[in-house]
């Protein structure tokens, strides 16, 4: 089966104008300007297969937003090609625009003044859909989201988790087979944030639609996504699955030791190194291959009362990740 989503050699770069400081700068500028070229993406090779739901995650600037509005077909790429369902987006073919959605979580469709209920009467007119149709997907998502009685309340006067479900009917309302959500929890509510997943997961599921997610909160991959990819600096660090995350990158794991009468002094770098220690152990960063070979003389230890052995949180590793990668 062709993948819904095909990307080849994609980038887009930004042409930046470069002004000294200053009058002088300002007033050479107006007769030799300058410029640079910044790469927002730098050459991604991407397939998506149909029904998937793929997280994107990465640092603020690292491109994923630029991604998205490529492959949406806002954005014209500088170079590369890109299908989405046979089309190439930026032609922006009817059938194309009806057969995707964008939902920008910064962005508002909703018109602000108004009750959902006609935004929503607005977007069926826009797309064709008859009025039985709509009506019947507007109930569906509205009593999953529980959103029934506020369908008739301005938007303004709405809290931000509920502007964001409305935003997501209003996003769904077409049924489109191709979903780009770029921060759908931004600033919400733990609640609202686990009702938005619990939606997300269930319909994305049952309609089969390909989706990608693009969220600063790792809980929202976690939870709705089996493949991830990680992109920085506009390129693609890492395609696959969360746990591959942690031992592609992590590079140690830890070991934690707990004491009845107090940790002993494990100095040294026979021991790996100490992460923390307190009156009750003592936890070790050690390099994987040296586990079992530590663990073994941990054993032998006086006053040992359990000894445990973790990875390192993915949360840290992709922190410390985009921390200590430099620009290109």
């Amino acid at each position: 089966m062709e993948p819904a989503i095909t990307a080849r050699g994609l980038r887009r770069v930004y042409r930046v104008f470069e002004k000294k400081p200053g009058f002088v700068g300002a007033w050479q500028g107006l007769f030799r300007r300058r410029h640079r070229e910044i790469a927002a993406v730098d050459g991604i090779d991407l397939e998506i297969g149909a029904g998937e739901l793929v997280g994107f995650l990465g640092p603020n600037g690292a491109g994923k937003t630029t991604t998205l509005k490529i492959l949406s077909g806002l954005l014209h790429p500088s170079s590369g090609t890109v299908r989405v369902l046979g089309f190439t987006p930026w032609k922006r073919e009817s059938e194309f625009r009806r057969s995707i959605s964008l939902l920008l979580g910064q962005k508002n469709q909703l018109t602000w003044d108004l009750p959902a209920r006609e935004s929503f009467e607005l977007n069926r007119a826009i797309y064709g859909i008859d009025r039985a149709t709509a009506g019947r997907t507007i109930a569906e998502l509205s009593s999953l989201l529980e959103v029934q009685g506020l369908m008739d309340q301005p938007v303004r006067e709405l809290s931000l988790g509920e502007r964001m479900k409305m935003e997501l009917i209003a996003a769904l309302l077409h049924q489109p087979k191709v979903l780009f959500l770029d921060e759908p929890t931004l600033g919400l509510d733990i609640v609202s944030q686990h009702r938005i997943r619990d939606f997300l997961r269930r319909v994305v599921a049952e309609k089969k639609i390909t989706t990608i997610l693009t969220s600063h909160y790792l809980q929202d991959i976690e939870a709705l996504c089996r493949r991830v990819v990680i992109i920085d600096h506009g390129r693609i660090i890492h395609d696959g699955s969360l746990a591959a995350v942690g031992r592609e990158f992590s590079g140690h794991q830890q070991i934690v030791l707990r004491f009845s009468g107090g940790p002993p002094n494990l100095e040294g770098s026979a021991w790996g190194e100490i992460i923390s220690q307190d009156e009750a152990g003592v936890r070790l960063r050690v390099e994987p291959g040296r586990v079992t070979e530590i663990s073994r003389r941990a054993l032998e230890l006086p006053g040992l009362e359990d000894i445990r052995i973790e990875s390192v949180p993915v949360e840290e590793i992709i922190r410390k990740l985009f921390t200590s990668r430099p620009r290109p």
